[in-house]
């Protein structure tokens, strides 16, 4: 049995919500998964998982959030290399730029992205949900 981490940050529910899909999709699949906030992942536990999956919104000029998050995410990055991972998350507004780079990031870290990465706009919808589903079924 494989496992999975999904860790994320929300600040309005919507990640937190995808981030709950992304979970289901795993253990529907077979998978011992671990939801956590980012305030709770530490670098020492990407060898712990198999795979993970990393959600975090769009937060002003398209970034990542950038007290709690991306602090983590730059922290984890150089154990990602060969690392199955997928990202998802949410945005109020733009083009979804800020994953377009996040996925770049991820790439630069040679992470092994297990599908494309999954945004929704506001709170998820079903179709959302589905495809967060399906990511966590990707990573298990």
């Amino acid at each position: 049995m494989k496992k999975v981490a999904v860790v994320y940050w929300s600040g309005t529910g919507n990640t937190e919500a995808m981030a709950n899909a992304v979970a289901e999709g795993a253990k529907a699949a077979g998978a011992e998964v671990t939801v956590m906030t980012s305030a709770t992942f530490t670098p020492d536990k990407v060898d712990e998982f198999d795979s993970i999956a990393f959600g975090c919104p769009s937060m002003g000029d398209e970034v990542l959030e950038e007290t709690e998050f991306d602090p983590m995410f730059t922290e984890c990055e150089s154990k990602l290399s060969g690392k199955p991972i997928a990202l998802f998350g949410s945005y109020g507004w733009g083009s979804g730029e800020w994953m377009e780079s996040w996925t770049e990031r991820a790439e630069d870290d040679n992470a092994s992205l297990v599908c494309e990465s999954v945004i929704c706009n506001e709170m998820p919808d079903d179709e959302g949900l589905e495809q967060c589903r399906a990511l966590g079924k990707a990573l298990a």
